[in-house]
């Protein structure tokens, strides 16, 4: 077992510069767990990435990998690592690095947990992404009863969150497109409205907002009710500069200081995901399963907008 396939790109561009080559396995190093990934997702970072928005960070090197998070099973486990076997089911998010749309990735165990028993690895592959809206409602201190304004309820991380902000007992409003919002209400929305009639102005006061798309900060942030929290994890790539600029100047003006995090959620974090999928407070979204052969495809459908849950790529 030497070479694996793997998504890979030769230069920053549209979906189409992404390809599946075939690159050396990746070699154990103390403390580490080699998995067999089934399936990987497509974030709207790797999209940045690939694109070449974020080259400070991701650099000239090529060719470049693509996929964050994973759920698969243990091939091989460093003598080192204790409480882990071959065979066992897993599922992770790589630590700030991509590659994990390909057959094998190395991580070590606080990266990972044990998947939940009660989903096949391919549906389980949407939720560990999910681990950013409990972090999120952390951070916020959403608690029962309160009123949550969830921005981008569709998506991966909103479809989540909207799940989980019901079974912490909150009000849930949903921000989607106009043809997803009877799909957030199947989730648990108590509202729901169309970004494309429904303006920051139309809504009314909420505890927690959460952000998933990181433009009008300033708007969705005069939503917040006396001692509101807001949380955002995406920033206007657009107007970098501004959108940092406007989290930061909010520590000290205005209602409500903009909390901004991005996730790489450990262990622990990913363990309580499993209890909450097995428990069934949070089912798996799956907008769309395409074999790692067509991820160019998954790529360019994410960049389409509209979806529903995640865009999932199957490995094995």
């Amino acid at each position: 077992m030497n070479d694996m396939r793997a998504a890979l790109y030769d230069s920053y561009g549209p979906p189409d510069v992404l390809y599946v080559g075939t690159v050396p396995v990746p070699e154990l190093q103390q403390g580490e767990v080699l998995v067999r990934v089934h399936a990987a997702t497509v974030n709207g970072g790797e999209l940045y990435g690939r694109a070449g928005r974020v080259r400070l960070v991701t650099g000239r090197k090529f060719p470049q990998r693509t996929g964050i998070d994973f759920a698969g099973e243990v091939a091989e486990v460093d003598p080192a690592v204790k409480g882990l076997r071959p065979g066992d089911r897993v599922w992770g998010v790589l630590p700030r690095t991509f590659g994990s749309a390909a057959e094998y990735v190395a991580v070590r165990p606080r990266n990972l947990s044990y998947a939940p028993e009660n989903l096949g690895l391919v549906e389980a592959a949407s939720l560990p992404v999910g681990t950013t809206a409990i972090t999120a409602f952390r951070k916020a201190r959403l608690e029962a009863g309160q009123r949550l304004l969830v921005r981008g309820g569709s998506g991966g991380v909103g479809s989540i969150a909207v799940q989980l902000g019901k079974a912490l007992g909150a009000h849930v409003t949903a921000l989607a497109g106009t043809k997803n919002l009877d799909f957030v209400r199947e989730l648990g929305a108590d509202e729901a409205h169309s970004y494309t009639t429904t303006g920051p102005s139309d809504l009314g006061r909420f505890d927690v907002v959460l952000d998933t798309v990181g433009t009008e900060l300033r708007s969705f942030r005069r939503l917040l009710a006396p001692g509101g929290r807001m949380v955002s994890i995406a920033f206007d790539l657009d107007h970098i500069a501004a959108s940092l600029g406007y989290v930061l100047a909010s520590t000290v003006h205005g209602r409500g200081r903009v909390q901004f995090f991005s996730g790489n959620p450990k262990h622990d974090l990913l363990a309580e995901m499993t209890r909450y999928a097995e428990s069934g407070a949070i089912r798996p979204v799956v907008d769309t399963v395409h074999p790692l052969s067509e991820i160019a495809a998954a790529h360019r459908a994410l960049e389409a907008g509209g979806v529903r849950g995640k865009h999932v790529i199957q490995v094995i």
